[in-house]
């Protein structure tokens, strides 16, 4: 019969998605697996390089001082060797004058047009201005977003890794509000997945490390040589990182460098990041993962492939969100009534559609706990025993709580993410929180 033929293709169909599914799963688990390899550092230089923090903001009034105070204050280096600069993007309240009085040097952004309303314009102003207006000759440039804060031994990590030779390079992201509540703690855990296991391990191996967030530093030299920073997505941090490494620029991992970020505390806020991170992700895949594929095949440097068949799990979430309930609704409700509903059958009988029925209850049941013990448990209790302080708690109990919940915010993640990718968020005002006593950004 005609639906017994529609099950059979739908079938397989969908085992070319698990396998797709499959693929960077695969990858996740290699990363983790060899997590315990030996931190990548780099030789101490007494040789003090330039620095100019770039800090775009849009209406952070309320947590723009307190930022660049912390930089300039707490920094282990000489005061002389780095500036703070603050682009006030089409700021309609005091961000300004509160960078100004904190002691950045305030450049202000003013652009009507709304499709240039994120953040790579304030930064490609701020970098156009350092490169170009700037008195100084300045080593490196260093990205920071209005709500961070660093480690005090952050200049000094960054310029070693510059002084051995590094042209871009990512810190360790931890949070400033990791205990507020599940929402943040969930975050915080997530965001420190790629610097505790994928990045160790890709610094390890020589694969690119990537660039995507907050605290990249970008040498002079380089944006010099390759005209600038050319970005125009809302995911601008991750474009640069491809466009370098077409360009044949590696990103490194500077893991003891930590940048600690203000994390969303509500479903609205987790949604709305992840909703700007799924949009700009398929945006890059759209226009930039074929050619990195490409290059795999033409130069054999794994960090190509390696990048192709990580972010296409932005891809994947929409497949995982929209595809794989639909599937299996219509999966076990046509097996229920192949087998037990007297559908009229020409294929195969009844009792296949059975054994059918039962095979994919156990073997599909067994993979989806052992990925969410694994994916979820595991993973998530290492980090919180390795790294509690790095993610912004005193006491690991204060995060042992999210290790249960974590595979729960998983789901969200690949939920919100596909909503970013079927959207086009913008970049607008974003709801910050209050330090709090309990947390630790030195």
């Amino acid at each position: 019969m005609w639906y017994e033929i529609l099950f059979r293709v739908l079938s397989i169909i969908n085992y070319a998605v698990l396998v797709m599914i499959a693929i960077p799963v695969a990858l996740q688990l290699f990363y983790v697996i060899f997590s315990f390899v030996k931190k990548k550092t780099w030789k101490k230089s007494d040789k003090k390089g330039k620095i100019a923090y770039l800090i775009p903001a849009h209406n952070e009034e309320n947590v723009i001082f307190d930022t660049v105070r912390s930089i300039i204050e707490n920094q282990n280096y000489p005061r002389e060797c780095f500036d703070v600069y603050v682009v006030a993007d089409n700021c309609t309240d005091r961000t300004a004058q509160f960078a100004q009085e904190a002691g950045a040097i305030v450049l202000v952004h003013n652009d009507p047009d709304p499709a240039h309303h994120m953040a790579a314009y304030p930064i490609r102003y701020g970098i156009d201005h350092i490169l170009n207006e700037s008195n100084v000759d300045y080593d490196f440039i260093i990205r920071v977003d209005a709500d961070n804060h660093l480690n005090d031994e952050f200049s000094s990590l960054m310029n070693d890794a510059y002084q051995s030779g590094v042209d871009l390079a990512r810190p360790y992201e931890g949070a400033i509000n990791a205990t507020q509540n599940f929402f943040t703690k969930a975050c915080a855990m997530f965001y420190s997945f790629d610097s505790r296991y994928g990045s160790r391990v890709r610094e390890r191996l020589h694969v690119a490390a990537h660039i995507n967030g907050s605290g990249s530093m970008m040498s002079v030299r380089m944006l010099k040589a390759t005209g600038g920073f050319d970005c125009y997505t809302i995911s601008e941090d991750a474009e640069y990182f491809l466009n370098r490494l077409n360009d044949g620029y590696k990103g490194h991992y500077v893991e003891d460098a930590i940048v600690y970020e203000d994390m969303p505390s509500s479903f609205h806020d987790t949604l709305n990041r992840n909703k700007r991170i799924g949009s700009g992700s398929m945006k890059l895949i759209r226009n930039k993962m074929l050619k990195m594929t490409g290059k795999f095949f033409t130069t054999g440097d794994f960090s190509y492939l390696e990048i192709f068949l990580t972010y296409i799990f932005n891809f994947l979430a929409v497949l995982i969100s929209v595809w794989i309930p639909a599937y299996y609704i219509y999966h076990f409700t046509f097996l229920g009534f192949a087998a037990y509903g007297g559908m009229e059958l020409t294929m195969f009988g009844a009792e296949y559609y059975s054994s059918l029925l039962w095979n994919t209850v156990i073997i599909g049941g067994s993979v989806v706990v052992g990925l969410f013990l694994f994916f979820g448990f595991l993973q998530a209790l290492f980090l919180v025993l390795a790294d509690y302080k790095k993610l912004g708690a005193r006491k690991r109990r204060e995060l042992i709580s999210a290790v249960f919940l974590f595979p729960v915010f998983l789901v969200l993640y690949s939920v919100t993410l596909c909503i970013g990718a079927m959207s086009k968020p913008s970049w607008g005002k974003v709801n910050r929180n209050p330090k709090s006593d309990g947390d630790s950004a030195s």
